[in-house]
């Protein structure tokens, strides 16, 4: 960590202030970044653009546009289309899951959450390159089309 620049940004959007805070806690506990938030995801959509974080933290429910919309919106995006997106969302079914990485996430975790498995995430996601992302996408939409 020898110039300021290597400080990665990290955006926090969640409507649940209280899970942003631990969000924040769990992020700096490990890591080094610097983080900023949003309370829901059109707000977050402007944080996007105004911050230009190295790497999204969404939640699913939220008021005015929810996660998966969200991610479609970033995903769909030439200026944005290849931020690291995770989800974290307190829905755990099967089809939850596909639908966030369908939508484009890079990861999708469960709540609650762990330090560890979160900040994992985050070092896993930055590391993707475009062609990577590009690549599972469509592997994804390869095996749900398979299973339908």
């Amino acid at each position: 960590m020898s110039s300021v620049n290597a400080i990665k940004k990290v955006l926090v959007i969640d409507d649940n202030p209280t899970i942003v805070e631990l969000i924040k806690y769990a992020v700096n506990l490990q890591g080094s970044y610097q983080v900023v938030v949003a309370y829901d995801g059109v707000q977050g959509l402007e944080r996007v653009f105004t911050e230009q974080p190295d790497c999204v933290i969404i939640d699913v429910k939220m008021p005015r546009m929810d996660g998966y919309q969200l991610v479609r919106c970033l995903r769909g995006d030439s200026r944005t289309a290849n931020i690291p997106l995770i989800i974290l969302s307190a829905m755990t079914r099967e089809e939850d899951h596909m639908t966030g990485l369908l939508s484009g996430a890079d990861e999708y975790l469960t709540k609650p959450f762990k330090p560890t498995a979160l900040n994992a995430a985050i070092e896993n996601v930055l590391r993707l390159t475009p062609a990577e992302r590009q690549r599972r996408t469509d592997s994804l939409v390869q095996s749900q089309s398979e299973r339908d």
